[in-house]
């Protein structure tokens, strides 16, 4: 589940009574009400606004946690790492194990402010986090006492749960 934003591009799927299935640029599908299509997408929506994605996510420290959300108003950690690289117009894709999977993989001595720790189960990641230095991250979590985006050590219990190291394609769209 993600939001697709105002004048962000979306392909029709199918269509059913009142409901368009629809797919984001990054290949995210979904149900929007045919009402709520605009019509036209705005053709500058992967225009750079920030340079660093790491800035461009601190612009956003304080911001509450929500699923899915992608937004100033709420922004989940996957949502964080792809708005903060869409703002510098680069489309990444939305998911934690969707950014793993692009991502290429590194060692702890390679790793530098930008790239992404990835954590969860084997069976996949279900969080992300941008790697700031330090053993400091920068992410949007919920947990006790946290609620939004965070720069923070990293939490003994994320570190347990790491899956991978990684950086994506600086040249990727």
């Amino acid at each position: 589940m993600t939001q697709a934003l105002a004048g962000e591009p979306l392909g029709v799927l199918e269509e059913h009574g009142d409901w368009v299935r629809v797919e984001t640029a990054y290949a995210y599908p979904g149900w929007v009400r045919r009402e709520d299509l605009a019509g036209e997408s705005d053709a500058e929506w992967l225009r750079p606004v920030a340079a660093d994605p790491v800035e461009h996510a601190r612009s956003l420290l304080g911001t509450r946690y929500e699923w899915g959300g992608m937004t100033s108003a709420g922004i989940d950690c996957s949502g964080l790492v792809h708005m903060a690289f869409r703002a510098c117009g680069r489309l990444v894709p939305r998911d934690a194990d969707q950014q793993e999977e692009a991502g290429e993989g590194l060692a702890e001595t390679d790793l530098r402010p930008g790239d992404l720790v990835t954590y969860g189960p084997p069976e996949g990641a279900d969080h992300v986090a941008f790697w700031v230095g330090g053993g400091r991250i920068l992410h949007s979590t919920q947990r006790e006492g946290v609620d939004g985006v965070i720069e923070e050590d990293e939490p003994t219990e994320l570190r347990e749960r790491r899956r991978a190291l990684l950086r994506l394609d600086p040249g990727g769209r």
